[in-house]
């Protein structure tokens, strides 16, 4: 009995599967926001559990939350002399493009940024050794100042970390808890402001993060769980709770994560190679593209301006547009859809929790299209559609001079521009056709807009899950085990030594699938990938380059034909064109070992077999679209037979999601229960 969680801004979702029989439970319950762990265990608790669980698998949103509100701990730093400011310089980037207005505040205030005399060399040489006594001193002062946590970051210790190593150990001995963080432990690559910013990052999140974790921990002990607890990493991969402890900036995207992961493996199945996923929450609306049905990884995210974090993570693209997100007319009389968002307490207005400005929620209620008297998750018993449609008229009506329908409408409209934006994003402006791909849209609230997103992208189809609601969590339950490591090299590529890589590969191979090996997960097996970041010899910026190879018999069978033949496949897909002639350099290599998980079998998600069309029909009723009323047919989703066709407008409704038609498209249901979305 394994268990996913993820734990929203609005809601906390659960998948609970039995791998051996293929069974499986889903739930909803309201998230507590401030103390996401009452949510949680109310889910398990939902599921029957937790006692008797034998694994589970947390999706978490504390990290991100805690970045993006400057919640952390209060951050001492000590780096090399001279270099105290990297964090407030980052990369001479602006907050804004034009005008010299701006602001920034760095993680770490500059008095809480200590230097010591210390120099290492880009060649590894030491020049200057550290003083163990001063950095003690410097660590003394910082917690003086009422430092929380420390971060160690010395100049060019990824090419010899002795120094930084010698200071770690000094400050280890006596600092009162253990958050302190490595840069040479963290990021042990080249780009200074970038190594800095991660380690800061990890230090600045270890109380909060081990906090959480820890109370988890306690409360799943209270309640008699004895099994595995794991955390999804930003990377789409999971790990120990030690591990997210010690580095959990790998956490910063870890709900979002999970969700593409479901996305991706739910495409796959159902014959869609190229997807954009679509998560829509409480707060948030979440966007991933899907080529040849792989996930697409980038090296680094910033979170937020001047908030870098370099790991591998699946590329993600967010907006404050979620259920919640606060609808207003702003200053210049132009109606905003979010960011602020009214979260899970008080909620949107119909919410009845004392809510008074109204959210996209609110806006989809008064148009029709949610069932005032079914919401998902369970929790209210019916919401108020009077309230709400008072609090649109109020707030977003009479600024405009619209009455509540059109100002309802309105407001559907903007956060569908907003949303077709973000797809445009990782679509269009990367040379993708839209046509080509269909959207994956999952959350509460995807499959409300799915059908506007199609049309105003020009989407070629749209591919509802069966449990849109509770995708992320299910992508909890199917998630690999997976561990990244990074080494900086920086060789030419003419003047290689293929023995001493060969030997260096072997070895970061070994150390990745120990980490591996110690989550304690069943794995069917682990496959070692590496890649290269290379470049022509004068460049700035680097390509991934995967190497096509594996370890057998104690090695990897390296060679300088195979890395420039993967060099140049991989620079002429990014640029159209290789620069013959030109040296090529290699900065770093990347080692990821991969658990792979047995297998859950999504054709379990798929309907009934004594299922029919009429058994799932509930009627009608009148829905808001393009200006007016039209007789929407209601479908109870979850008992449609696979090959249904429904026309739209229809509204298909599910305990943990609603999904909308509209006028001009048609849904039919495959036979993994998925519902694909195309026009008439």
């Amino acid at each position: 009995m394994i268990v996913g969680v993820d734990v929203g801004g609005t809601f906390t979702d659960l998948f609970l599967c039995d791998p051996g029989t293929q069974r499986f439970r889903t739930a909803k319950v309201p998230s507590n926001r401030g103390d996401e762990a009452v949510g949680f265990m109310n889910g398990l608790r939902a599921l029957g559990g937790p006692a008797g669980f034998e694994a589970i698998v947390h999706g978490t949103t504390v990290g991100t939350n805690a970045l993006l509100e400057r919640k952390g701990a209060k951050l001492g730093v000590i780096t090399t002399q001279g270099f105290r400011d990297v964090l407030e310089m980052r990369r001479r980037d602006r907050r804004h493009t034009w005008g010299l207005w701006g602001d920034f505040t760095p993680i770490a205030d500059r008095d809480l940024r200590a230097e010591v005399a210390e120099r290492t060399l880009a060649d590894g040489t030491v020049r200057t050794t550290v003083d163990a006594a001063a950095v003690q001193a410097a660590a003394r002062d910082l917690l003086a100042r009422g430092a929380e946590a420390c971060a160690i970051v010395f100049i060019n210790s990824y090419a010899n970390p002795a120094n930084e190593r010698a200071a770690a150990a000094a400050v280890r001995a006596m600092w009162p808890n253990p958050h302190v963080s490595v840069s040479s432990e963290i990021l042990p690559e080249i780009r200074e402001f970038e190594r800095a910013s991660t380690t800061a990052l990890n230090a600045y999140l270890q109380p909060v993060v081990a906090g959480y974790l820890g109370k988890l921990e306690a409360a799943l002990g209270d309640a008699g769980f004895g099994g595995r607890f794991h955390i999804v990493q930003s990377n789409g991969g999971i790990m120990s709770t030690a591990t997210a402890r010690g580095v959990p900036v790998r956490t910063a995207l870890s709900g979002p994560a999970a969700g593409v992961i479901a996305a991706a493996a739910i495409a796959r199945a159902a014959g869609f190679d190229n997807a954009i996923t679509c998560d829509l929450g409480g707060t948030s609306f979440d966007v991933s593209l899907v080529t040849g049905g792989r996930m697409a990884l980038a090296a680094q995210a910033t979170i937020d301006f001047g908030i870098v974090i370099r790991s591998p993570m699946i590329e993600i693209t967010t907006i404050g547009a979620g259920g919640g997100s606060i609808a207003h007319v702003d200053r210049g009389g132009l109606l905003q859809v979010g960011p602020e968002s009214a979260g899970s307490r008080p909620g949107p207005v119909c919410y009845g929790q004392g809510g008074t400005r109204p959210t996209l929620t609110d806006a989809n209620l008064v148009l029709g299209r949610i069932n005032a008297e079914r919401p998902i998750g369970g929790a209210l018993s019916r919401l108020d559609t009077e309230g709400a449609k008072a609090a649109i008229a109020a707030h977003v009506g009479a600024p405009l001079g619209l009455d509540a329908m059109a100002a309802a409408e309105a407001i559907v409209r903007v956060a569908n521009a907003r949303m077709a934006g973000a797809i445009r994003l990782v679509s269009i402006e990367r040379g993708h056709d839209p046509q080509r791909f269909a959207a994956l849209p999952f959350g509460g609230g995807g499959a409300l807009h799915v059908g506007a997103l199609i049309k105003e992208v020009g989407l070629g189809a749209a591919l509802v899950p069966r449990f849109p609601g509770v995708t992320s969590a299910l992508g909890c339950v199917i998630a690999d085990v997976r561990h990244d490591q990074v080494r900086t090299l920086n060789l030419s590529l003419d003047t290689l030594d293929t023995a001493a890589l060969d030997a260096r590969m072997v070895a970061e191979a070994t150390a990745a699938r120990a980490v591996v090996e110690a989550a304690g997960l069943p794995v069917s097996r682990i496959e070692i990938r590496f890649e290269l970041d290379m470049h022509y010899a004068g460049q700035t910026h680097t390509v991934g380059v995967p190497l096509p190879l594996h370890v057998m018999g104690g090695t990897t069978g390296v060679s300088r034909a195979i890395i420039l033949s993967a060099f140049e496949a991989a620079y002429a897909q990014a640029f159209s064109r290789l620069l013959p002639g030109l040296p090529v350099r290699i900065v770093t290599l990347r080692t990821a070992a991969i658990g792979v998980r047995p297998d859950f079998d999504l054709a379990a998600l798929a309907p009934p077999a004594g299922a029919t069309v009429e058994g799932a029909a509930r009627g009608a009723r009148q829905v808001w679209f393009d200006g007016a009323w039209h007789a929407a047919t209601v479908w109870s989703r979850l008992d449609l037979p696979v090959g249904a066709r429904i026309h739209g407008p229809a509204i298909l409704e599910q305990p943990d999601a609603t999904v909308v038609v509209d006028p001009g498209l048609v849904a039919r249901v495959d036979g993994l229960g998925n519902l694909v979305i195309e026009r008439e």
